[in-house]
């Protein structure tokens, strides 16, 4: 994916609380590119933008580019073709496919192609994962002022294309299978990818609140994760953001700076055993954060787009109808391994990937064939391997994955050698 400074100014029209275009300013905001959004609401706006008479005359949201290409209600992957990121695979078969561009993927990645491995990197949105929706990360060794998930997966991903990485975002693999010391992926497009190993760097999806009319207010008020492209949006408003992790932490204080009232709905009885030091000390001094304990989401109301929401007290089951438009769902993972349910990777009862040593604790697997036993971070599938929050036991934090990744390299090296 080249990224060029001639795309820098991307103009977004749209109308408030419009799902499709929260969906292109998320992923604009994630690829670190720099973009107006544009308001239209009302026929005086879209005469005073675009020239033409009414909203309804127009298929909004609208992507306009630097070079004057306008794109009419695109969805994401159309916005990526123009801007040029969305390739074809250059080679038939790799040496590693690794899946997954977060921390964990862009790590291996580095390592691996400025070791030699013909390497593709494949991401099914946007280069970052989870971490890139992160507005802050101040513990990241090597920054002392912080960075914003954004910023560190973009230095990632251009430290990556200079050792000659091979990046296809918006790709997804569907199936696995594992044969003749090769990893055959089906791709959703179609497509198939083979490799001599891979590493599975997947990461872990927002659990959902599970409520009704959730899927109808997706992107309509109810966002999974900091939404940090919406911050700007929340200006004199009253907000909720659901979870007690440093995820949620770090949108509180992000939102903080914008919105009015920042309201953090945790369900236990205290932050101080979910939430690191230095951002349960910020949340306490910042006037406009509440905090609500044993607290959660029970409903959500409204039309078209979200309007209000129940909350209820876990240790009484009172309740309180609160009015707001933005609710923010921050409430840990489930990992993405779906599709290996057909295959011999072995996942626990929550879905993480087992590696290593937590294979052999009931006794080495049926399926694993050799002699040798597995490396520590590789699954039942020799050559299949696994880094970040995707694995089981895993610690969820940014440096935990990197680490991981830039291993599991290594691990890869040695499977590799040894299949000559």
């Amino acid at each position: 994916m080249a990224k060029d400074s001639n795309i820098s100014k991307v103009k977004l029209y749209g109308q408030p609380n419009s799902a499709s275009a929260y969906e292109i300013r998320d992923f604009l905001k994630r690829s670190v590119v720099e973009f107006d959004w544009i308001e239209l609401t009302c026929d005086e706006d879209c005469y005073r933008e675009l020239g033409f008479s009414t909203v309804d005359e127009l298929r909004l949201p609208i992507v306009e580019l630097s070079n004057g290409t306008q794109l009419f209600a695109p969805t994401v992957r159309e916005v990526a073709q123009q801007l040029g990121w969305v390739t074809q695979p250059r080679f038939k078969e790799y040496d590693l496919s690794i899946y997954g561009a977060g921390p964990a993927g862009l790590s291996a990645a580095v390592y691996a192609a400025s070791e030699g491995l013909r390497t593709v990197l494949i991401e099914r949105h946007a280069v970052g994962g989870q971490a890139g929706s992160s507005s802050l990360i101040e513990n990241y060794l090597g920054f002392p002022e912080g960075i914003s998930g954004a910023d560190l997966a973009e230095k990632a991903r251009q430290q990556a294309v200079k050792f000659g990485i091979e990046l296809l975002i918006l790709r997804e693999g569907v199936k696995a299978e594992f044969r003749d010391n090769r990893i055959y992926v089906d791709m959703a497009n179609g497509n198939k990818m083979i490799a001599r190993a891979n590493i599975c760097a997947t990461g872990v999806e927002y659990r959902r609140l599970n409520l009704p009319k959730e899927d109808e207010f997706l992107n309509r008020g109810v966002y999974y994760g900091a939404g940090a492209s919406e911050a700007p949006l929340c200006s004199d408003k009253h907000i909720f953001v659901v979870g007690g992790g440093n995820s949620a932490g770090q949108a509180v204080m992000y939102f903080s700076q914008f919105a009015q009232k920042v309201t953090m709905l945790v369900r236990s009885g205290n932050l101080a055993d979910s939430l690191s030091e230095y951002l349960l000390k910020r949340i306490t001094n910042t006037s406009n954060i509440e905090v609500l304990f044993n607290s959660q989401v029970s409903e959500l109301q409204g039309e078209k787009n979200l309007q209000q929401i129940t909350i209820t007290d876990r240790r009484d089951g009172s309740t309180q109808q609160v009015d707001t438009q933005h609710l923010f769902i921050c409430i840990g993972g489930v990992p993405n391994t779906e599709w290996a349910k057909d295959t011999n990777i072995i996942r626990d009862k929550a879905g993480f990937l087992l590696t290593g040593s937590d294979l052999l604790k009931n006794g080495c697997p049926d399926c694993w064939k050799l002699e040798r036993e597995p490396f520590y971070l590789e699954t039942s599938v020799p050559g299949s391997f696994a880094a970040g929050d995707v694995r089981h036991g895993s610690v969820k934090r940014v440096a935990s994955a990197v680490g991981e990744g830039a291993m599991a390299v290594t691990f890869v090296h040695k499977y590799l050698e040894e299949t000559k």
